[in-house]
């Protein structure tokens, strides 16, 4: 196999920014320097070079829906999206809650080989919240995050044990948190825009009250604790306290929560309907200045295909979540004042540490693994379609600024320009 060039790219490397050549061969990158030739190039001028991305939270459906998506449909999107791993959530058909079915997915990613696909496992037997998962075999076959994403963990005391178990060896709880009883009925944020439609609210104390209960947990364990898609101002407030007593916490926004707030419900379209819904426009200020400052350590796409029969339907009856693999690099560039630096932090060296996943969110470096993400942050575009098999998108049609033009997954090129490699 040639070599592969990627040419005056501005390189984030561990001495800084470089405005350099990068050679790859054999998934490596062997060479980094000005001038470089003798291969197959790629030009990145004016674009910045970084590690692959890394998602620490999103849905391939696979096994059990893959009419909405599937591990090879989620490869292909996420590696349009300049993504070089995936963790995929445990709320299959059936749920990733014992060693075989993890073994399966990883299995799956690794035969499709677009991205690294990583199993998150499920925290509760079927996700149903009464007693454990086989955290013994998970643990066993690799996972080291666990979620029973979809569904808070409600019951305290089951928690608390979970919790117990995974301190004593390093793993991490992702937590949706969500209280059912304050959630149960609700259909979007409650608030001014609820009450013009007259609709059911969610109010943001749904949010909060969990990540209170938890954090006391986690004082009380000394477990590792992550939160989803964090989506609230006190929320904020309370990881950053957290953190400030040297808690092991970190926290997520996805991508939907930086760009919109709850006013874009009024057009009743349910590519918003999301779960916690879209806030205000506080709470979404405090995210973005959440992930600018550090607070919130990471981007996380919490991508969730639905076809279009379940979604296109009114309000009230569409399930909840949109697609977000493609498109995460771009909204956070444009709606977030990241430098280069904290792009990839925040959307891959943070994930991947986070995540305990070897060769992933590494600055490029000579004898390296390339896993790479090119990214043009001036490009200004607009969206209108998606590799994904779903199409429930917010973001058709909204003008956004930076693109990813290449992605490499261990050596080889695996999207340009938002397509995928065949």
């Amino acid at each position: 196999m040639s070599d592969l060039i990627l040419v005056g790219g501005i390189v984030l490397t561990a001495r800084g920014l470089e405005e350099t050549d990068l050679r790859i061969r054999d998934g490596l990158i062997v060479e980094i320097g000005p001038g470089l030739e003798g291969g197959a190039t790629i030009d990145c001028s004016g674009a910045w070079v970084g590690p692959g991305l890394v998602d620490l939270h999103a849905h391939f459906r696979e096994p059990g829906q893959e009419w909405k998506e599937d591990i090879e449909s989620g490869s292909r999107t996420a590696a349009a999206g300049g993504y070089t791993a995936v963790f995929a959530m445990p709320n299959t058909d059936p749920a990733t809650d014992s060693g075989h079915v993890a073994r399966f997915v990883a299995n799956r990613g690794a035969e499709v080989g677009l991205v690294e696909v990583r199993p998150v496992g499920a925290i509760t037997k079927r996700r149903a919240g009464k007693e454990l998962a086989h955290l013994d075999e998970l643990w066993a076959v690799g996972v080291r995050v666990f979620s029973d994403d979809g569904d808070v963990v409600a019951d305290a005391g089951l928690l608390r044990q979970a919790m117990d178990y995974l301190a004593a060896r390093g793993g991490v709880i992702s937590q949706h948190a969500v209280d059912v009883g304050l959630s149960s009925g609700g259909f979007m944020h409650e608030g001014s825009v609820s009450s013009l439609l007259g609709m059911q609210g969610i109010p943001s104390a749904a949010d909060d009250v969990i990540l209170v209960r938890d954090l006391r947990l986690v004082e009380m364990t000394g477990a590792r604790y992550h939160v989803q898609h964090l989506s609230t101002a006190t929320g904020v407030r309370l990881i950053a306290a957290a953190k400030a007593k040297g808690l092991p916490v970190t926290a997520e926004v996805t991508p939907h929560h930086l760009a919109f707030d709850h006013t874009a419900v009024e057009t009743t379209d349910p590519a918003f309907k999301m779960m916690p819904p879209l806030r205000s426009e506080e709470d979404r200020d405090a995210l973005r200045r959440g992930l600018e400052d550090g607070t919130v350590d990471i981007v996380g796409t919490d991508h969730a295909p639905h076809a279009a029969h379940e979604k296109e339907v009114p309000w009230e009856h569409a399930p909840n979540g949109v697609l977000g693999l493609e498109w995460a690099a771009a909204v956070v560039n444009t709606f977030t004042d990241l430098d280069q630096a904290a792009f990839y932090d925040r959307l891959s060296a943070a994930p991947a540490r986070i995540g305990q996943i070897d060769g992933q969110g590494m600055l490029p470096a000579e004898g390296g693994p390339a896993n790479l993400a090119v990214f043009n942050p001036a490009v200004e575009w607009t969206p209108s379609a998606t590799v994904s098999k779903s199409e429930n998108s917010p973001y058709f049609d909204l003008p956004l600024r930076g693109r990813v033009t290449a992605t490499i997954y261990r050596g080889r090129v695996t999207a340009r320009d938002g397509v995928p490699a065949d």
